[in-house]
């Protein structure tokens, strides 16, 4: 259950920064665009989480039993809500997280309303039992059936409040699970009130709102949730705390589905159209700051156009505006988190420090008003440097020269990561080609990478460090199933098929039966077939 907000002084330094007790009992709740307090929200409990999980359980019981036509009615109330709301959801997100009006609309609302329409659309086409061969079983019929698994546990990081709520529910409602949300700290205040809305619509339609709860916290209310009762387990977030969710998940061995990052490759070949890649770098690096877990890390260009690239580049970023939306239009806002900050900071100056060379940006910015870093270009950055190996989720473009294709893709694997890539070429054949080889669960030809996700019929998920099992599109979707194999009656036989006694002869005709459908060349075959008749035991 959603808990009631509780308004209290909590010591705040200037810098938002605050280091919450061991047993912390609220989240004090800061906008990093102007450092304004925004309030508090509860910490729950592991009691509390627990007593979540068995309402959620609860609600689910009947909630599984609904028809399709239930559960896309209960969607189109929960896509018109977000259309009729989005102005009111995009200003909540913007104090929460200090992101740009037009980043909460482009990157919040448009591709939350197209997962909405998709699923809609599509969801009971993948849902149905799908009828498959029986084989040899010719008496038989074969199908799978996709059943809820149950309660879905979403833990969920802070880079896109409302997205990331939403992005889970869609699939847990259609496929008939409920689902219980574990929203980072840093973006409580606005997980809560969407959150609240969202359930308020569930009861408006006449459902149990217990389908959709939240469970607020730090890492002590994440780790009990993990370890909870629930049935699945959606994690988003870094690889340490994925591989802690893991390990909670194999003490009940339930499954899970990791959405951990990347350090995504951007390729631009010497063909390319150099306007048309600096402007979709831009996208990579740049939208909500950087804080996107497909932003392209490393832009890799070849050595005939590097110049012109980074001459491009450079003019259009010191153009960039940055600050509140709400002073304003602005191209890019604040970082969320202050411990992010520090994150991006430093590995800026370890970078300088190793020889990158510094083209525009690099440091802090509007320290008066909140927590900001410059849109920043590092320039002669090369693969060995620990900001090309390790994420930076902020606000820098970092520029790697390489020779040619072979380069390009030996740099772009060379990394731990593997979600999202980019190839930029005019020759289509030769970028699907360098795509084909890149180590990752996307490529997008001519584009940014994170367009992927706008295509809902695609799967969005990684390879390597990045993580495992997917979301979005039709595997997503049955990633909250149970798929059930069945093989029932093709025509009403009724006869035993006996196995035991076992024959003397058995061994003889099952090895003549198997030569006879399996065997190479027609001896074979026909050896086979006399074996049937062969009266020998």
């Amino acid at each position: 259950m959603i808990k009631a907000k509780i308004r209290m002084s909590i010591p705040i330094s200037t810098e938002g920064r605050f280091s919450p007790p061991t047993q912390a009992t609220h989240i004090p709740c800061v906008d990093p665009a102007t450092r304004e307090q925004l309030g508090v929200i509860r910490v729950d409990s592991a009691e509390d989480v627990d007593a979540a999980v068995v309402r959620a359980k609860v609600a689910q019981k009947a909630w599984q039993s609904t028809s399709f036509d239930e559960r896309r009615d209960l969607l189109r109330r929960l896509l018109a809500h977000t259309v009729d709301q989005k102005d009111e959801i995009c200003i909540t997100v913007q104090r929460d997280s200090g992101k740009t009006r037009e980043n909460a609309l482009m990157g919040e609302i448009w591709p939350t309303c197209e997962k909405f329409r998709w699923m809609i659309k599509n969801g009971e086409k993948y849902l149905r039992p799908e009828p498959v061969s029986s084989g040899l079983l010719l008496h038989k019929k074969a199908r799978l059936e996709y059943h809820p698994l149950g309660v879905i546990a979403a833990i969920i990081p802070w880079n896109y409040p409302f997205q990331n709520i939403v992005n889970p529910v869609i699939p847990a409602l259609m496929s008939g699970n409920a689902i219980v949300l574990k929203p980072s700290e840093w973006v409580a205040w606005s997980s809560a009130k969407f959150i609240d809305s969202l359930r308020e619509v569930i009861e408006a339609a006449g459902h149990d709102p217990d389908l959709i709860q939240a469970v607020h916290g730090y890492g002590p209310t994440g780790a009990a949730l993990a370890r909870s009762a629930v049935d699945s387990i959606l994690f988003i977030g870094s690889v340490r705390n994925g591989r802690r969710v893991i390990e909670a998940s194999a003490e009940r061995v339930i499954p899970v589905v990791m959405e951990l990052g990347g350090k995504d490759a951007f390729i631009v070949c010497d063909d390319a159209d150099i306007e048309q890649a600096v402007h979709a770098s831009l996208a990579g690096c740049y939208i909500n700051c950087g804080q996107n877990c497909v932003a392209s890390e490393r832009i890799l260009v070849y050595d005939g156009i590097y110049d012109r690239f980074e001459r491009r580049a450079a003019e259009l970023v010191r153009e960039f505006r940055q600050g509140s939306s709400r002073e304003g239009v602005v191209d890019v806002g604040a970082i969320v988190t202050p411990l992010q900050l520090e994150v991006i900071e430093k590995a800026v100056n370890g970078a300088i420090s190793e020889g990158a060379r510094l083209v525009t940006g690099g440091k802090r910015a509007l320290r008066d008003k909140g927590d900001y870093f410059e849109p920043t270009i590092l320039a002669d950055v090369t693969p060995e440097m620990e900001i090309a190996r390790e994420e930076v989720f902020g606000p820098v473009m970092l520029l790697i020269r390489v020779r040619d294709d072979a380069h390009a893709v030996e740099i772009a694997n060379g990394v731990s990561y593997g979600l999202s890539s980019s190839v930029f070429s005019k020759d289509r054949g030769r970028a699907r080609g360098i795509a084909s080889k890149l180590e990752a669960g996307m490529s997008a030809i001519n584009e940014f990478g994170g367009v992927t996700y706008m295509a809902q019929g695609l799967t969005f998920g990684g390879v390597k460090a990045s993580g495992f099992g997917r979301m979005n599109g039709r595997d997503g979707l049955r990633s909250m199933c149970n798929i059930k194999a069945v093989v029932d009656d093709r025509f009403p036989i009724n006869q035993p098929n006996r196995i035991f006694p076992v024959g003397k002869k058995d061994y003889g005709v099952f090895s003549g039966v198997i030569e006879l459908i399996y065997g190479k060349g027609l001896a074979q075959r026909w050896r086979g077939f006399l074996k049937l008749f062969d009266r020998k035991p």
